[in-house]
């Protein structure tokens, strides 16, 4: 269930806790524009006076005009009539002017209240950064917005031209005879009663179909940004079933709208079709109560020419854009709500390593070289992409020394950037902890994480801004030579002389993979973070460059002050020159993982030989 459909109140109808819930922000929201609201009624009562001359000047034409011999008379109303119509242009065109009052600060309203809801759940929940990130945060600044504004705004008109049409209508109907009203009003009320009574169960309806098509997106998002990995697991057929079970869901849903839908058609024909028949059938009876031949036709006029077309698109405005607009707006009221707490670190399931752990080697388990609390400590991690899936990291163990330089390898998908994203934290694990510094990652805020880790992956964040900007983006504070001395270790000085220097304004569309990943990774060289992961960082580089820069970072990790807070280097290796710089290669398998220098793993672990193999022969990627 998403979390819009879990914020209704229990025991409440989603669309009447809907409506409780946005009634006081919408009154507020009106009583700050009441001077809007004032010039807005003045311009609609123009329209009233429009509406009432329209069927008075009739009837006056046909009873004191035409019927009775004074043409010149009936000409007369008549051109009264014409003339209403024709000042009706200012009228409108201050109501559109009023009606863009309201509408516009609404959706910047919501504009801002969506982009302050995403970056707390950024802030707040880390975790949801990665590829499954709440899809349903842009749809809220894009596609909801645009629905709120434009079903406000038809709103505002058709409930306003009803209002003061009827106004004008009935007030018409009163002049011309009483009796007009006994007719008219009776099934008028009662269809109005009847589409009022299906406002809120369709609302309803509305907020489910609306998850469900949420749900469908995000699921189907999910599915498409971890394909790789699901066809690694082999849990194709198990992401099959959870989509289709959404996709079922919303088709129920839609069945459920087309029906109440359908009730609503119904109670247009009562309000909108019933009056006109009553009118006729009692045509006789009325002329006997003296109603004259040009009332008849005024009445008539009233309800063919204003007040049944303006309820029809009133009834049609609240049944559609009304219960998309109280639903849309009420995910907007579910999105500001107070984000979930994160959840208390995970207790070691496994104090005690089984017979297979990947400890460090040479020394006995469970003990430390130093008192210093280590880099990194992965204790029986598991981690899989569904409930039903087999892990990509399965009760994984691993430590990894201040100052230690690491290497990740194994086959495409097999869960190195998945264990990358555990370390720094953006992956919250199925079971076990994860310690950066013997400091558990699990409930720490995204400025902690920021402070103890960077985490560059294979698509680098280049944006536009000078060079200077994205350089110092983890580290505003870096000094001028600080900022020299990272270029300069990181080989980026023609590249940064080519774009004009650090103050040159640089445009992303305009460098290759490469040189976004060299901006990139003179950006975490310049972080306070003293733990660096390299997820395929230096992909695009080529090999002298990538030796480069994992030798800047290996040495930066080494430095005293990085060591005392935790430094370490992890590059999520794609060649063999990788491996080899390393101190110490994890080599993940699926299976049991191994761990050790280059030299112990040509002999402990065949995975690894054959990378080393495949490595040797396999070239330089071209253009690099």
């Amino acid at each position: 269930m998403s979390a819009a459909a879990k914020s209704s109140a229990p025991g409440a109808p989603p669309g009447r806790g809907a409506l409780r819930r946005n009634l006081p922000p919408a009154r507020r929201f009106l009583a700050g524009r009441k001077r809007v609201l004032v010039r807005l009624g003045g311009w609609s009562l123009l329209e009233s006076a429009q509406t009432f001359l329209g069927g008075y000047c009739l009837a006056q034409a046909l009873d004191r005009g035409f019927l009775a011999g004074q043409t010149g008379t009936g000409l007369l109303w008549l051109a009264v009539a014409a003339a209403s119509i024709l000042g009706a242009g200012p009228p409108m065109r201050g109501v559109f002017t009023q009606l863009a009052e309201l509408t516009e600060p609404l959706r910047d309203a919501l504009v801002r209240r969506a982009v302050r809801q995403a970056l707390r759940h950024a802030v707040t929940d880390p975790a949801r950064t990665d590829d499954r990130a709440d899809t349903g945060a842009v749809s809220r600044l894009t596609h909801q917005t645009e629905i709120v504004r434009d079903s406000f705004a038809g709103l505002v008109l058709t409930v306003r031209a009803f209002v003061f049409n009827a106004v004008g209508a009935l007030i018409g109907l009163l002049a011309l005879a009483p009796e007009l009203l006994l007719v008219v009003l009776p099934p008028l009320v009662l269809g109005i009663g009847l589409f009022l009574a299906t406002l809120l169960p369709m609302a309803s309806a509305q907020r489910a179909f609306l998850d469900a098509d949420e749900a469908v997106a995000e699921g189907v998002g999910a599915v498409s940004a971890g394909h790789r990995d699901l066809v690694a697991c082999g849990a194709q057929a198990d992401a099959a079933q959870r989509t289709g079970r959404l996709i079922d869901t919303a088709e129920r849903t839609s069945r459920v709208l087309a029906r109440w839908a359908a009730l609503r058609t119904v109670a247009l024909g009562v309000a909108g079709q019933l009056p006109v028949l009553l009118l006729l059938v009692t045509t006789p009876w009325l002329l006997r109560q003296g109603v004259t031949t040009g009332a008849l036709a005024g009445a008539l006029t009233y309800l063919l020419q204003a007040l049944l077309p303006a309820l029809h698109s009133m009834m049609t405005a609240l049944g559609a854009a009304g219960t998309r607009l109280l639903v849309v707006v009420d995910r907007f009221q579910d999105a500001t709500a107070a984000p979930v707490p994160p959840k208390a670190p995970d207790p070691d399931p496994d104090p005690d390593p089984d017979p297979d752990p990947v400890v460090e080697a040479g020394n006995p388990r469970g003990r430390r070289p130093s008192r210093t609390a280590p880099a990194v400590e992965i204790r029986a991690v598991t981690h899989a992409y569904g409930p039903d899936s087999p892990p990509v990291l399965d009760h994984l163990h691993l430590t990894v020394r201040r100052g230690e330089h690491i290497a990740v390898v194994g086959p495409s998908g097999i869960g190195k950037s998945t264990l990358a994203g555990v370390v720094s934290g953006l992956v919250a694990p199925d079971h076990g902890t994860v310690l950066l510094g013997g400091e558990p990652v699990t409930g720490a805020t995204a400025q902690d994480l920021a402070d103890r880790r960077v985490l560059i992956p294979q698509q680098a964040y280049v944006f536009t801004g000078s060079v200077r900007d994205n350089l110092l983006h983890l580290r505003p504070d870096a000094t001028s030579g600080e900022l020299t001395y990272a270029i300069r270790m990181l080989g980026a000085e023609p590249l940064v002389d080519r774009l004009g220097g650090p103050d040159a304004v640089l445009d992303p569309r305009g460098l290759s993979h490469g040189e976004r990943q060299l901006l990139a990774l003179c950006r975490a060289y310049l972080s306070s973070a003293p733990l660096v992961l390299l997820d395929e960082a230096t992909c695009h580089l080529d090999p002298a460059a990538e030796a480069r820069a994992e030798r800047a970072f290996a040495e930066r990790a080494f430095t005293d002050g990085a060591r005392a807070r935790g430094g370490a280097l992890i590059v999520v290796a794609h060649r063999l020159s990788s491996a080899r710089r390393a101190d110490r290669v994890l080599v993940l398998d699926g299976t049991t993982p191994r761990f050790g220098t280059h030299e112990e793993l040509l002999t402990s672990s065949a995975l690894y030989r054959d990378l080393f193999g495949h490595w040797q022969h396999t070239p330089p990627p071209a253009g690099s």
